[in-house]
């Protein structure tokens, strides 16, 4: 058993792998070649834990950029990302920012890591991925798809097969936008409606955070919520996260779960809804 990672197999040939810090991936196995959806904070060798889950050549494709999503890439020494989110990479792979990310909050009774068991940063071989593309693991076919928003390099990656979508952070309970490499609301609107032409070919989503599928409804209650901070009558709830203050489109619980028991919500700043 691993001291920094988990295993639960989700799908036949579908595995999702947890990090210490609460992040998620997904190691999704075809016929001939594996891929490995995002690579978790890069404290620990996932490269070596993903090498006892299967035998297949893999290559790591990545959401976004973001330090709980990219560490793996400096283990691997390549990896696939919009090129947008390439400056994100490096800017987040900073590995105390990593071990800091992991740490967050860590309780005292657990396994507690050490910074030099942070992957080092490093030169990376980064390969664009653009909204359309589609790759063939052999009888397992995964498309990308761009939604812009929580970074403006954000991919998320549909298997028409499985009907699921693997999202990252592109949509979720507590959808960051504001951040220094985010879109605009009026933006991040307009992803959504791109990523809403897609679901009739899929279910629900398997994000970056959490352990569940979370239904598709959530994109068409995140659009909405657009809508309304775009028009001002949200609930401009507001909240400290991550050491920002930021406004939230509707309130809730202490564990992000909307007063009003619906899915979607959206941390945002008020100079950061409309496009300059």
């Amino acid at each position: 058993m691993s001291k920094f990672f988990t295993a639960n197999k989700i799908f036949e040939n579908v595995t999702q792998i947890g990090g210490l810090g609460g992040e998620l991936c997904y190691l999704i196995e075809g016929g001939e070649r594996a891929m490995l959806i995002d690579g978790l904070a890069g404290v620990g060798s996932l490269r070596a834990f993903v090498r006892e889950l299967t035998d297949l050549p893999i290559e790591l494709v990545l959401t976004h950029g973001h330090v709980d999503h990219a560490g793996a890439s400096f283990e691997y020494g390549a990896c696939r990302v919009h090129p947008a989110d390439v400056e994100l990479l490096y800017e987040h792979g900073d590995p105390a920012r990593r071990y800091d990310f992991v740490m967050r909050g860590r309780p005292a009774d657990a396994f507690q890591p050490k910074l030099e068991d942070v992957v080092p940063r490093c030169a990376v071989r980064t390969l664009p991925v653009y909204d359309g593309d589609v790759f063939d693991l052999g009888g397992v076919q995964l498309e990308a798809i761009a939604v812009p928003g929580h970074t403006k390099g954000t991919l998320v990656f549909l298997d028409r097969a499985r009907r699921v979508v693997y999202s990252g952070d592109a949509c979720n309970p507590n959808t960051l936008l504001a951040l220094p490499c985010s879109t605009t609301i009026e933006t991040y609107k307009q992803s959504l409606l791109h990523f809403q032409t897609f679901s009739g070919a899929f279910d629900v989503l398997y994000g970056g955070h959490g352990t569940g599928a979370v239904p598709k409804c959530i994109v068409g209650e995140a659009l909405e919520l657009c809508d309304e901070i775009m028009a001002g009558t949200d609930d401009q709830f507001p909240m400290a996260y991550i050491g920002r203050d930021f406004l939230y489109a509707r309130r809730f619980t202490g564990d992000f779960k909307r007063r009003d028991n619906k899915l979607a919500n959206i941390a945002y700043t008020r100079d950061n809804i409309f496009n300059k």
